[in-house]
């Protein structure tokens, strides 16, 4: 039992490090991150923060949707596995559709409006579903996570009360990682 916390423990610290080590700044001089790295950037952070999610229900392959126009989301869409070995599999979803419900355990949303936001959250109330938004700087409007790009490094601000609504856990270190502002 020892050795698994230990090993556990050591796959969350490296995890960690990824998150962290891509919210560091770049150089001082660049003021923004060609297209390409930052769609890599935002994918590894993406992955480090649902490797440190756990669902109600354990699931064999993470079901990643994304809504709506996106900047960076092709990286993910190419199929990904998280550093815990755990593979996500990332669809566009339309907005209306059905399966964003029954299907996704975690949104990646890009540009909606208000009012589309508050429309998808009220109809996955009650879901363990976590969501990272591309376009949400208020991070105000349900989403768990909202990216911070654009600048030197990727980074994300995070709403705890959409976390503790959300059905789903994410490590502290995380969240602490989100509250302190790891931003551009």
């Amino acid at each position: 039992m020892i050795p698994f916390l230990l090993v556990s423990l050591w796959r969350c610290f490296v995890c960690l490090l990824l998150i962290v080590g891509i919210a560091l700044p770049l150089r001082a001089e660049e003021a923004h991150l060609p297209l390409d790295q930052q769609t890599a950037a935002v994918s590894q952070v993406v992955l480090g923060i649902l490797s440190f999610a756990r669902w109600p229900q354990p699931v064999e392959v993470l079901q990643l949707c994304v809504v709506g126009p996106t900047e960076y989301a092709d990286g993910l869409l190419q199929g990904a596995v998280q550093s815990d070995g755990l593979p996500v599999q990332a669809r566009r979803l339309a907005l209306d559709d059905p399966r964003l419900v029954s299907d996704c355990q975690a949104l990646y949303l890009g540009v909606l409006s208000e009012a589309e936001h508050r429309g998808l959250f009220t109809r996955i109330a009650g879901q363990a579903v976590l969501s990272i938004s591309e376009h949400d700087p208020e991070c105000s409007v349900g989403t768990m996570f909202c990216l911070k790009t654009g600048g030197p490094r990727v980074g994300f601000a995070v709403n705890l009360d959409s976390v503790a609504r959300s059905g789903v856990r994410v490590h502290p270190n995380v969240l602490k990682l989100g509250r302190r502002g790891s931003a551009p």
